[in-house]
């Protein structure tokens, strides 16, 4: 099947228990962000089949209406959560893939698609091993699925999450499928995750010309005072469950071409990614001390998207999780912190979260691809964690 066929609907029983199956079809289903309308339908159908109550939440605050689903299956608690994204980043240059990036092929072990690692392929294992489960006897399954992950993540999760959180909807733990293995399934879970916080530092000058600098006012060696200041002490030294936090400069701009021309404006960019030492407050105020230690002027500017840091601390649920990692795999999982955001940054104001999925060494590539055995064991991992999660929370 290639790219331009269309979508095969997942039409047998069996077929939904089949986590390689499942994946094949969300995989066939094109969901580049935020059009994830199609894969979104197809677990729709396959829960709303099931016997789950689907809700299908669609808002709009970015220009494009986004589609996201919430479906449960039980009304008493515990209610436990698996979330996830069907939605998928561009394919790139699709002639440079050696199997269609909407072809869900099969060659030599591996399953090929865009979304197969991130993060088609975890969605269709945890809904094959909760179809496999059934209803719980006592408590509840439900399912987050959203179709704004890899976008601006504006009309995704964290509305689902306000959502919930209007209608007095309780999650009691979850888990999210994001890919967390460096190299071989079993090595990592995420626990938390660091915060994010991005900033603009502009600094303004009197444009002029360079041979008579005494008409102009340079802003680049004053920028570069600035930013200096801000890079020269480590921010910390890390804490229990996180590395150090660290303050990358991503930008430095002035507009100006000419060699000619002193510019009138000069503008540094920066990214943060902090550990459980700071708040979005205390980074803040940090960083402006920083800055004001260099002494010169400046104009300092926080865009939205930023996040604070969590922990979901050791206890009974990340045992469990890790616990069910090392039944299939023989792997006792290294509880981790690294890498980017996740929507996890939004579902643990809801409640604890705990996040492992595949291996992600071609996420985002071209050829992204999982291997079938994984995924197999993967949907096997999530099958022991409902098991174990309603036979110890029940």
């Amino acid at each position: 099947m290639t790219s331009t066929d269309p979508v095969k609907p997942v039409a047998t029983s069996a077929e939904a228990l089949d986590p390689v199956a499942l994946a094949t079809a969300l995989i066939r289903a094109p969901s580049v962000t935020p059009q994830a309308q199609a894969a979104l339908d197809i677990v729709a159908d396959l829960l709303a089949d099931a016997g789950y109550r689907v809700e299908r939440l669609t808002f709009d605050t970015g220009g494009v209406p986004v589609v996201n689903l919430y479906a449960r299956i039980g009304t008493d608690g515990p209610n436990l959560c698996f979330a996830g994204h069907v939605d998928v980043v561009p394919v790139g240059d699709a002639a440079r893939w050696s199997h269609g990036p909407f072809s869900g092929e099969i060659a030599g072990g591996r399953l090929f698609g865009r979304g197969a690692v991130d993060m088609k392929g975890a969605v269709a294992a945890f809904l094959a091993a909760a179809l496999r489960h059934g209803q719980p006897r006592k408590g509840s399954l439900s399912f987050l699925i959203t179709g704004d992950e890899e976008g601006p993540a504006l009309d995704g999760t964290v509305k689902v999450v306000e959502w919930l959180k209007a209608k007095g909807e309780t999650l009691d733990h979850c888990v999210l499928g994001e890919p967390t293995n460096p190299a071989v399934l079993g090595e990592a879970f995420k626990i938390g995750r660091r915060g994010s916080l991005s900033g603009v530092v502009r600094v303004q000058g009197v444009q002029g010309h360079v041979a008579y600098p005494h008409l102009a006012d340079n802003p680049v060696p004053r920028l570069v005072r600035l930013l200096s200041g801000l890079i020269a002490a480590p921010l910390d030294a890390g804490s229990a469950f996180f590395p150090p936090s660290n303050l990358e400069l991503v930008s430095v701009d002035v507009g100006n071409t000419a060699f000619n021309v002193i510019p009138a404006e000069a503008t540094g960019r920066f990214n943060v990614r902090f550990n459980d030492h700071f708040s979005l407050a205390s980074l803040k105020a940090d960083i402006r001390r920083r800055l004001d230690a260099a002494g010169e002027p400046y104009d300092l500017t926080f865009p939205p998207g930023a996040s604070e840091s969590f922990i979901t601390a050791p206890g009974p649920f990340v045992d469990l999780v890790a616990g069910a990692v090392e039944a299939v795999t023989g792997r006792r999982p290294e509880a981790s912190t690294s890498g980017g955001t996740s929507d996890a940054r939004f579902i643990k104001d809801l409640c604890p979260v705990v996040e492992f999925g595949l291996v992600g060494q071609t996420m985002h590539k071209v050829d992204e691809a999982t291997s079938v055995r994984d995924l197999q064991d993967l949907s096997t991992i999530y099958g022991e964690i409902i098991t174990r999660y309603f036979a110890h929370f029940s």
